[in-house]
């Protein structure tokens, strides 16, 4: 468990690092929610591109409901996440499940943990839209 603890540690690190150097990874966010983007790069389909980022929530925090222009993979790194994809019932995932969030389907997530919580998004989207957009 320690060498996760230390393998997580030095990841927290690296992308730390990547958000001063990747142009574009600071952005307005919700309090107690924070995306750092990690690659941007075009694919080898015509009008889409695929963005990594991590996303961090503050325990208790729920990130707003949104949808993005393409489908989402979610990697959960560290804590207990439970998300709400419209028209399912809420599934919790810890460290290590995965999640695949289809495109333009609302969605929330929220940190019912009492640490730390993180995942790791791959985005693959159409290229020159919002990566985010708000749902009511």
């Amino acid at each position: 468990m320690k060498t996760n603890r230390n393998i997580l540690t030095a990841f927290i690190a690296i992308v730390g690092f990547a958000a001063l150097t990747i142009p574009g990874s600071a952005s307005a966010q919700q309090k107690g929610v924070k995306r750092t983007d990690l690659q941007r790069h075009d694919l080898s389909i015509p009008g889409y591109e695929m963005i990594q980022a991590v996303v961090a929530i503050d325990p208790g925090v729920t990130a707003a409901k949104h949808k993005h222009p393409g489908e989402e993979t979610i990697y959960v790194l560290d804590g207990t996440l439970e998300y709400q994809l419209e028209g399912q019932p809420p599934v919790k995932l810890k460290a290590g499940d995965v999640l695949f969030v289809p495109a333009g389907v609302p969605h929330t997530a929220k940190n019912i943990g009492k640490g730390y919580g993180a995942e790791l998004a791959t985005y693959t989207v159409q290229k020159g839209k919002p990566l985010v957009t708000l749902v009511k």
